[in-house]
């Protein structure tokens, strides 16, 4: 059981949260009643051996999966109580998404992949983009496409995009699983300064212990629960 939540309400808190995955053959329980909770404006890091579940309780934080049972709040909207079109709308608006494969649109230069998430949602700010585009150092090669940039600048446009919408949340999966590290090092100094600057959450599922250490806390995911 988890401990039981403070009087004041987390910007996201995961109760008892279980997963099982079917085959033919057999099941695999992935997560046995994990509990999570993340501060408003807190950084976390989930780690764990490789297969835990990491990138699994981090797609159903986001809507992308769903869960077999407990709960997921992100402020005062019960994710896991949400349809399909309900948990688009909260990727869309609500959250911002970085994962390792970059996911950039590849038809899209970069000055539109920046843009891409905030005007869908209908909250593009032009002088926020300037300004992520100046603090990501990309004013160069906002007419360049993906596959024109190295891992580390396709790696930096997605954190932009990620935060041109000023989301509430911030989840990303490995997000320097590709990079060398010292790219690794820059990408993550540039993304933990726009995330104080923007205010929002952060939690961050990363094999690196020396990532995880420079973030606020670390919770490590084992046998299906955190600790």
């Amino acid at each position: 059981m988890c401990v039981p939540t403070p009087s004041k309400a987390p910007m996201l808190d995961v109760q008892n949260l279980t997963k099982t995955y079917r085959s033919a053959q057999e099941r695999i329980t992935v997560l046995r009643g994990a509990c999570l909770r993340v501060d408003a404006g807190e950084s976390v890091a989930l780690t764990g051996e490789s297969g835990s579940g990491k990138s699994t309780l981090l797609h159903l934080i986001a809507g992308l999966d769903q869960a077999d049972g407990g709960s997921i709040r992100l402020n005062e909207t019960e994710v896991t109580a949400l349809a399909d079109r309900g948990r688009a709308a909260l990727r869309r608006d609500r959250l911002g998404l970085v994962f390792q494969q970059f996911n950039l649109i590849p038809s899209l230069t970069v000055a539109d992949n920046l843009a891409f998430q905030s005007r869908i949602a209908g909250r593009h700010n032009s002088q926020w983009q300037s300004e992520l585009v100046d603090r990501l150092g990309l004013g160069d090669l906002l007419n360049r496409y993906p596959e024109q940039l190295s891992g580390g600048q396709q790696q930096r446009v997605a954190i932009g995009r990620a935060l041109a919408v000023r989301p509430p949340l911030l989840l990303a999966d490995e997000p320097t699983g590709n990079l060398d590290e010292a790219t690794a090092d820059e990408v993550m100094d540039l993304a933990r300064d726009l995330i104080k600057r923007t205010g929002c959450s952060f939690l961050m599922v990363t094999h690196s212990a020396r990532l995880a250490a420079t973030l606020d806390r670390q919770v490590l995911l084992s046998a299906g629960l955190i600790s």
